[in-house]
Formats: C-alpha cells, structure tokens, sequence
C-alpha cells in the first residue's frame, strides 16, 4: 500500500488501522483501484470477502471483476463500495436463533488492519460478518471489539501512571500449532477419519511414544520437503512460518509463526490450517488436526502466546532488570492474574469442544482447571508484595556445562513448566489449553475482554489518588489484588492427582467437559462482562451459547453413526471371516491330529467368540441410545451425549480394540495403528 497509494490515501488507511477511524468512501475507492490491479497484475481474476462465521472455518464467495459494457465487450471493475461491503446469504450459517432461515439478508464488512492477499486467483478481503439487524455472526468481529475494549483501558491506566505518550495498544499472539500428517491413501480407508477427524477404534501399535525419540527428531526426508514447501506457501501469503519441528507423538510435527497483531494471528492461524491440509494432499499426506486423533498417544494442541503491546513499542508484559522495581509491568501483571482467576470459567469455555474434552487433563495437556504459572522470581517478587517485605533478586547466573570448549550460557532466572494451563514465559502468557483445530478468536477474546476489566477497575480505584500519594496507594491495590487472588497460583506439577485436590480446596472451577463449561457463559458475572465493554449483546451471548452446545451435540453424535457402521460393516466382516479360516484350520488339524489338534486356534476361537458376544450387545446399546439421543436439545441433549453416547462408545471400542489384537491386518478393510502412525518415510 505504501509503494502504490497516494501519500494521503495511504496516511488515511493507516490511521484506520491504527486508531479504527472511520474510512471515507472516496478513499475506499482510490484503495480499491488500486488494490485491483495489483491482483491483477498478480494474475487474480476475482475477489472474495473472506470471514469466519460460527463455523469455526473461513468462508468466501467469488465474485469476478468482469463487468459488461454496452459494445459486447467487459471491463475490469472493482469499487470501494465492493471493497468495503458485500452480502452473502446468511440463512446457512450458525446464528443460535438470532434470525430464522428465512431471513438470509447478512453483511460483509472489510477490516483494513488485516491484509488482503492473493490466492487460487482471487483477491481475498479479510472482513467482519453480522446480520439484517447487526448481530455479530462471526469470531473477528468480537475480537475486534475486545481489542478496542484492551486498548481503550489500557491507555488510561498507562496515563495515569505517567506513560502520556502511548495512545493505542495492541494484544498479539503467536500461534504454535501441532498437527499430525499420515498417508493419504490409509487415510481415504478409514471412515472414522474421513467423517470425524479422529480414530474411534483400534488396537495400540507395539510402539507407540515411550521411547521420547520423536520429539525434536530428525525430519524425515519426505516429511522435510512437506514443510518446506508449506513455509513456501505460507510465505506467499504473507504469514510469518518461523519453527517447525517434530513432537512427542509418532507422524506429529508442530509449525510456530511469529507473533503479529492479535487479529492478524486469528486470520493467519486460520489460514495456516487451510493450506496445511492442502500442502499435504500434494504430498500425498493428509494433515489431521483434530485434539486426539489417535487413542494412547499425544493429542494436538494450540499454545496461544500472548502479550500486550504499545504503539510506541514497549511490551507492557516485559519485567525489565528490575521487575520488583517496574511498577507498570506489575500493575499490568496484576491486572492479568486478577482477570484469569474471576474469569477463570470463560477462559475454560472458551476451549471447550468435543474433541478438546479427550485432550484435557490427560497427563500430555493442562488439566480442566485454570491456573498461572509465574516462576520462581516473579513468585519471590509477589511474595515480597504481599509480605511487605524488599525483594532481593539473585540476577541472572552464567552456566557452565563441564567442557571447556562449550561456552558459559546465561541462565534465566526461572525454570518453563509445561504442565500450566497459562505460563508466563518471559514477556508474554502462554495459553496451553487451546486445542490444535480451534479458531484462537474464542481464547483472545476473552483474555482480552477480561484483562480490561481488571484494568478498568485498577483505574477507578486510582483515578482520584493524589500524585504525591500514588505509588503508595498503588502498593496497597496490588497487595490487595493479590491477597484476594493468589489462590489461582500455582508453580507445581498441573498433572498430579493432588493438584486437582489442592486446586478444589482453593476454590477453582474444575470444568472437565464442554457441557460442564458451557453453562457458564450465561451466568450474570459473565454476561455483564461482556455487555459492559460493548463486546456481545446478551442476544448474542445467548446465541453463541446455543451454537457451542448444537455444534457438541452433532459433533458426537455424527461419531456415533461412524462408529456405528465401521463395526457393523466393516470390523465385524473381518472378525467373522479370520473366525471362519480359524473354525476351518483348527477342524483340520483335529481331523489330522485328534483332539491335541487345533488347541492354539481353539483357544484364538473362544476369546474372540467372547467378545463379538460382547460387541454385539455394546453395539446394539449404542444404537439404542443414539436413538434416544436424536429426541434431546440443548444442553440436556449435550449432557447425554457425554454421559450416556461417549460411555457406549468408550465400551464398544474396548471390546473391539481388544478383538483387533487378534485379527490379522489382511482381514481388515482398513489400516492399523501400526501402519498409519509409522508408514511415513
């Protein structure tokens, strides 16, 4: 834009995007001519406004640029009015009640903060979706409002203590985002991947991740040259690829951009997902992102590192030599700790998805229960705060190695701990509970909308302080947030039993799956949050509320019916033929050898004829119970969905899981674990 805008249309732009001022159209206009030959130039011969409705996904429709004219022939148009507005048909998509089918007129809105790109030949215009009547139908438009929410009270409270140059600030996140890749023709074998993203039977592979040599491993040749070529891609489209590595599960790999401007993250995480899976077709892969793909291993997830940021380039969650000293880091601090632990229910919903209640709290994820960890030297220096004691800090210590060719290295002044839902790490938070297919909107607007009302409160309580009284006053504020908050602490092992007993005692939501959380996005804490900094409407609320249970519900239930038909039709044909050429060998070895003949078969035969008994019955429950299942709504329908839907399926698969040991590979009509988490080379 800078290259090509006119200097006044492009300090215009920048300024929206900066301050979100209102764009003119005749700017709008200039910046669509321009923005249209550029594409074309590029060789686009469309354009799209691409959005992020309650799907979870993206979504677009390509209009081209060609307009008729009255001699026969076309021209090549595009108008600031096409770039600043479009109407899709809004009947199809998720609006939980908001508007019924009939009503399908909905609303396209271009976010100039977010970069338009270029791809399979269109123009791509980031924008913000709503309905007829202005509802926000979407992940960016929330988000968006969350960010101007941080800002807005985050500026005041800098004011206050004294930072008067800043005028906006911004969140940022980087995104690490786990994956597993596989064969692309096993993958086309397996039913319960095609229809759910996941395995919902199969035995577990002699090896699975407990030699710990996957993690950080050499990249496989083949597996190389896919991730090269997806950084290529990624590149191209202007996202940030900046690590890519193996992780602990077998075929898992996890790719980390850098960080950007929270917005920007949420569209190139989303885009990232998209041309993973592409990348991977090309490859003869296929890319899974599900939270637990495969059962005994590692599932995927999502780390969303976040932190907050000025316009004058100061990140507020830096500690400095001195972090006892930094005042206004450890206002801000606070301020995080004190919105974590009150909205400890939200940031728990906003994670919460039938595929992430399999990877929480399984010893390879954070548990359900929200916590922070802070180190070892922030712990001391909030100990200090809260003793009213002085806090003398140990520096940071050079490390020697005991070989004198290797260098001395700076060792930090605290240890990681992988096992905390939300870590500081240096300068940002570290959200580890994210689950690896979910859009990161959710996790950031409620961290965003939360921590700005900590920071509003911080304000109220200092606005009328007297400047020779304010770093008094603001002394006792932290010390009584803390006091009132320390509870959410916690520095220990997050996956030890004794934890989730502590963290009872203290008084912390332990929230294990989404019909559990779900609820508490309508309590009045909540709801009054959001209304209040302008984020949802209650209608709105209550609309995404409907739309996480819904999305549960069929979620479940559609791996219900996969799961259903992948024994009836095509396990149990392998059972029943293995049974039959065992039946025929152990007659004949009887026949040669007399009843000493056969045993070893015999023995196969009875187990296996055990447990189709068993299946039998575990299957028909389950086909019973989804029955059932189809006549419940809402949240009584998710509730008996996790309760009663995945405890028949947990049962099935233990009966069939224990029957595929048995059964030769040659009998099934689909891939082991063995061959699709090791067939990669």
């Amino acid at each position: 834009m800078k290259e090509r805008l006119p200097k006044d249309v492009y300090k215009a732009v920048h300024k929206t995007i900066k301050n979100g001022s209102h764009l003119e159209l005749d700017v709008a206009n200039t910046v669509a001519a321009v923005m249209k030959e550029w594409a074309i130039e590029h060789g686009a011969t469309h354009f799209t406004h691409w959005f992020q409705p309650m799907t979870g996904l993206t979504a677009e429709k390509h209009d081209s640029f060609i307009s008729p004219t009255g001699d026969g022939k076309v021209i090549m148009e595009f108008s600031g009015k096409e770039l600043v507005k479009g109407e899709p048909d809004a009947s199809s998509f998720p609006s939980g009640g908001l508007r019924a089918t009939f009503e399908a007129r909905g609303y396209t809105a271009w976010d100039p903060s977010s970069p338009a790109f270029i791809k399979d030949g269109s123009l791509y215009i980031p924008t913000a979706f709503c309905s007829f009547g202005g509802e926000a139908l979407d992940k960016k438009t929330p988000l968006l409002r969350s960010m101007e929410a941080l800002s807005k009270e985050a500026v005041k409270v800098l004011h206050l203590l004294g930072n008067e140059k800043v005028t906006h600030v911004d969140t940022t996140v980087g995104s690490e985002q786990e994956y597993f890749l596989i064969d692309k023709d096993m993958y086309l074998q397996r039913k319960d991947l095609l229809m759910c993203g996941r395995t919902l039977i199969g035995a577990p592979a002699p090896k699975g991740q407990e030699m710990e040599d996957h993690y950080f491993g050499v990249l496989k040749p083949k597996v190389s040259e896919y991730m090269h070529d997806l950084e290529q891609e990624l590149w191209k489209l202007g996202v940030p690829a900046k690590t890519k590595h193996n992780e602990v599960a077998p075929s898992q790999h996890e790719l980390a951009p850098v960080f950007e401007t929270a917005n920007v993250a949420v569209d190139h995480n989303q885009l990232t997902m998209e041309v993973m899976k592409k990348v991977a077709d090309k490859h003869h892969y296929a890319c899974l992102l599900h939270e637990k793909p495969f059962e005994g291993i590692n599932g995927s997830g999502k780390h969303n590192n976040w932190s907050i940021v000025t316009d004058t380039g100061e990140n507020l969650l830096d500690p400095g030599r001195t972090p006892a000293e930094n005042t206004q880091f450890l206002v801000f601090l606070m301020a995080v700790i004190e919105a974590v632990d009150d909205y400890q229910d939200l940031m728990r919903v906003s994670v919460a998805t039938a595929g992430n209640d399999h990877r929480l709290g399984a010893n390879e994820a954070p548990p359900a229960v929200i916590s922070i960890f802070v180190g070892d030297e922030l712990a001391a220096v909030l100990k200090s705060i809260d003793d009213g004691t002085a806090f003398v800090g140990t520096g940071k210590t050079k490390m020697g190695m005991g070989v004198h060719v290797l260098p001395h290295i700076t060792k930090d002044t605290t240890d990681r701990n992988r096992t905390s839902p939300f870590a500081f790490t240096g300068n940002k938070f570290e959200f580890r509970m994210p689950g690896s297919s979910l859009s990161v909107a959710d996790p950031n607007i409620i961290l965003n909308t939360a921590v700005a009302e900590s920071l509003s409160r911080i304000y109220d309580a200092l606005k009328d302080v007297a400047a020779e009284d304010l770093d008094a006053e603001i002394h006792k504020l932290l010390k009584k947030i803390l006091d009132e908050h320390k509870r959410i602490l916690f520095n220990g092992n997050g996956y030890t039993d004794e934890w989730i007993a502590e963290a009872e005692k203290r008084g912390l939501e332990n929230l294990k799956s989404l019909p559990d959380a779900m609820p508490k996005l309508l309590d009045s804490k909540n709801v009054e949050l959001f209304t209040k900094h302008k984020i949802f409407t209650k209608e709105e609320i209550e609309s995404r509320y409907e739309i996480f249970l819904e999305n549960y519900s069929k979620t479940v239930h559609i791996e219900a019916l996969t799961m259903e038909e992948m024994v009836r039709k095509d396990f149990t044909s392998g059972l029943l033929g293995y049974m039959k050429d065992l039946t025929e060998e152990s007659t004949q070895k009887k026949a040669l050898l007399g009843d000493e003949g056969g045993a070893y078969e015999t023995g196969i035969l009875k187990k296996l004829d055990s447990l189709s008994g068993e299946i039998g019955s575990a299957l028909a429950k389950l086909t019973e119970d989804t029955a059932k299942a189809e006549k419940r709504e809402g949240l009584e329908g998710a509730r008996y969905y996790h309760d009663v839907i995945l405890t028949d399926m947990e049962n099935l698969r233990s009966y069939v899981d224990s029957a595929e040991i048995y059964v030769p590979e040659k009998y099934l009509p689909y891939p082991t674990y063995g061959e699709l988490l090791f067939s990669l080379r």
